[in-house]
Order: structure tokens, then C-alpha cells, then sequence
């Protein structure tokens, strides 16, 4: 279809959500009443502006199934995201709701490069978080042959794609990191691997990341976006032939970018926070959820009805400020990929030993004989190219604890 059919049918299917979240969800009705507003108040996609937005303190105050549309006993599954703060946030589907997220995860793997009959390494955690599932249903639907490993046991991890050549691998790109560091240990060539394929969501990673990959491994490196609030992985994809931001699956989501100060909508090409809408779901509709990533929206290339969303590279959550200075951990990232002789794995270390926040960014080199000017090299590059001043503390290869899902890149230990 054409941009002008998509966004009919976004209308149409947009008030319907709109009239599924005010009759069947009490957060929601007093929520309108309270922005002043009604479903039948949306006369065209830009009237969404009017109402009011969903967080993540929304879904944790109707705790556990208080966002729910429909009757619990119509919810086929139940996924959450972790409790951080004690309470996760709980979401529901039924089970047209699942057959759309299948649907809407095969189309991702087609358009990242997977075919049917491709063999695919799912690395995703299964249970409640929903990277596991989500890219094991959409590999079925699409006619692939599911290896479903979950995280953890690295070594194990190495053992399979040896004996078993996969294709396609469905993983974290920090844990990839990983998986390649413990071929490295049994002395297994990444790049003499079948692997070709890498779908890689779930945590920010720039485009210097995607090269250090590509050029270890010899796959293509692709990204894949989602949230469990507003279906899981499967919201937009990287098509593996341009690799150039994702398609938002517009048919399905509708997306906006806000300013993170004023919360006005910005026009497209302008970043800003992202917000979702959803268009199908429904055990659980949610209406402008807040995501905290940080990106702008695109023309499409690959599929030019769908809108592209720039890499996610930071969200307003995981800002450092530092001294005044906004500082992302993919910032730092993209600094560390430029100096040869240390490795992607790093982590930010916020203290205020006086009356200032300090900065020191940890990373490992590359081998045990590393040259000991690589620290001063990137506390040069942080401080010219990012604007602060930061301690660098070079470790020794495998001195980090190493993450089996989504990476920690900051360690606060600043005084509450």
C-alpha cells in the first residue's frame, strides 16, 4: 500500500484503540476526562496531540493487570519487564494479540535476511522478558528452524553454532561480544562460523559497534527494535540490504517524537523522546508510551510506506550528567571503538568524592601486553570530542563481568 492507504488505515484502526482503551480501561477513561478529550474527539492522526501520554509509572501504579482491556481470563500470556524499583511492569496478550507479534517478528527476520528453512540461534532470554519468545514464534512463522538456547552457558553457546551451522543468531549485541570472546578461548575463527545473519536488539549499540562486529565475525550486523509495553521485539527492523535505521511497522504502531522538555510533537527529521501508539492490541492498547529512547524519524528506503527510526543510540534515563555535561554511555562506546588495542566492554563509574560528580569509564584492553598511553589516549578523546573530563582506569582482558543479556554500562555509586 501507499503512504495514503497506511495512514487511512492507521485512522481507522486508531479509533478503534482510542474506544477500546476509554471503555475498557478505567486508567485510561480518567485519563481523558482528565486532558479533556474522547475518543470521538480524533478526527484525523494529528488530533492523537490531544491526548494524554502513558509511563512507565502508569503501568506500575495499575499493577498487575489493571492496564488490561479485556478480561483476564481472554489474556492467553503474561510478560514483564524487570522490577527494578520492586514492581515490574506487567503486560498482556491475547491470542490474536500473539499472532500479530509472530507476524509482525517474521517480517523482521525476512527483512533483516533470514528465509524459511534458515536455521536460527535465538540467544534472547526466555520467561518473562520477551526477547526469547518473541524471536522464537516469528522465526516459526516465518519457516525457520528454531535452536532455542536462551542466554547463558557461553560455552555451550560456541558448541552449538559449530555443530549445529546456523544461519541467523537472535542475541544481544553485548552477550555476541561475549559468545565471540569465548570463541576466541577455544580457538574457534568467528568468522569461519555459518553464522551470516545477526539480528541484535534490546540495548542501544552505535554504528562504530556494528563495524567492530561485522569485521570480527564476518556477518551482517542488523538492528531490531521493541518494548515490551508495547509488544516486544518486532516494532521496527533494519532491512539487511540497506542498514541504514528501522522500519516502524506503522500498520501496527504508530510512532511520534516529542521534545523531552515541552512534550510537543516535532516534525519528522527532528529528534527527540519516541512514543508509540498501539494499532492492534488487544488485551493491552496503549496510547503515546513514553519510550525514553532517543532517536528522529525518517522517509523509508527499503519499505517506503514505513517510516524509518534513526538507531537508538541513548534514552533520557541513561544520561549522565556530568558537571553540567549531558554524556550518553554510546558516546563513550563510539570513543573507545576508535582507539585500537581496546575492547568494547566498558563501563561508567559515576562518584562524587567531594562536592563533584566524577567520571571514570573502565574498559579492557585487548591483550595482557597493552601500551599503558591507551587510558590517556581516550581520556583525550572524551574530553575533545564529549566536552568532560573523565578518568580512564585501562583493565586487564575479561576483568569486567560480562552480561548474558542486556549490558550494564553504568554503575551509580554516588550518595542518594
Amino acid at each position: 500500500m501507499d503512504r495514503a492507504e497506511l495512514e487511512a488505515l492507521q485512522l481507522d484502526r486508531l479509533r478503534a484503540t482510542l474506544r477500546a482503551a476509554y471503555e475498557g480501561v478505567p486508567h485510561y477513561h480518567r485519563a481523558f476526562h482528565e486532558a479533556g478529550v474522547r475518543p470521538d474527539d480524533l478526527g484525523s492522526l494529528a488530533d492523537l496531540a490531544r491526548f494524554p501520554f502513558t509511563t512507565k509509572a502508569d503501568l506500575r501504579a495499575n499493577y498487575p493487570f489493571g492496564m488490561f482491556a479485556v478480561p483476564r481470563e481472554q489474556v492467553a500470556r503474561v510478560h514483564a519487564s524487570s522490577g527494578t524499583t520492586g514492581r515490574p511492569t506487567v503486560v498482556g496478550y491475547t491470542q490474536a494479540d500473539l499472532d500479530t507479534w509472530s507476524e509482525v517478528m517474521a517480517r523482521s527476520i525476512r527483512a533483516a535476511g533470514g528465509r524459511p528453512g534458515d536455521l536460527v540461534h535465538v540467544a534472547y532470554g526466555y520467561g518473562l522478558f520477551t526477547g526469547g519468545l518473541g524471536a522464537h514464534y516469528g522465526a516459526e512463522r516465518l519457516g525457520c528452524t528454531v535452536v532455542p538456547v536462551s542466554g547463558g552457558m557461553t560455552e555451550r553457546q560456541v558448541q552449538l553454532i559449530v555443530d549445529f551451522g546456523p544461519r541467523v543468531i537472535m542475541v544481544t549485541p553485548s552477550y555476541f561480544l561475549a559468545i565471540l570472546d569465548e570463541m576466541d578461548r577455544q580457538g574457534v575463527d568467528p568468522r569461519s562460523t555459518t553464522l551470516e545473519v545477526g539480528i541484535f536488539g534490546a540495548e542501544p549499540w552505535t554504528d562504530e559497534m556494528r563495524r567492530a562486529v561485522e569485521e570480527r565475525s564476518g556477518i551482517r550486523a542488523v538492528d531490531i527494535y521493541g518494548l515490551s509495553e508495547v509488544m516486544g521485539p518486532g516494532v521496527s527492523q533494519e532491512s539487511g540490504e540497506t542498514q541504514d535505521g528501522l522500519h516502524v511497522w506503522e500498520d501496527h504502531f504508530l510512532p511520534e517524537v516529542v521534545d523531552p522538555v515541552t512534550l510537543e510533537p516535532v516534525a519528522d527529521g527532528e529528534r527527540g523522546e519516541l512514543v508509540f501508539t498501539s494499532l492492534t492490541k488487544q488485551a493491552m492498547p496503549v496510547v503515546r508510551y513514553r519510550t525514553r529512547d532517543l532517536t528522529r524519524l525518517l522517509p523509508g528506503t527499503a519499505y517506503p510506506a514505513f517510516r524509518r527510526m534513526e538507531k537508538v543510540t541513548g534514552r533520557t534515563d541513561d544520561m549522565m550528567i556530568v558537571r553540567g555535561v549531558n554524556v550518553f554511555p554510546s558516546q563513550v562506546e563510539e570513543q573507545i571503538l576508535a582507539i585500537e588495542g581496546l575492547t568494547p566492554h566498558y563501563l561508567c563509574v559515576l562518584t562524587r568524592p567531594g562536592s563533584l560528580d566524577e567520571l571514570t569509564v573502565q574498559v579492557e584492553a585487548a591483550s595482557t601486553s597493552y601500551d599503558a598511553a591507551l587510558g590517556a589516549r581516550l581520556e583525550e578523546r572524551i574530553k575533545q570530542r564529549i566536552g568532560v573530563t573523565a578518568r580512564v582506569e585501562v583493565l586487564a582482558p575479561h576483568a569486567l563481568e560480562r552480561s548474558l543479556g542486556k549490558a550494564k554500562r553504568i554503575s551509580d555509586q554516588r550518595p542518594r
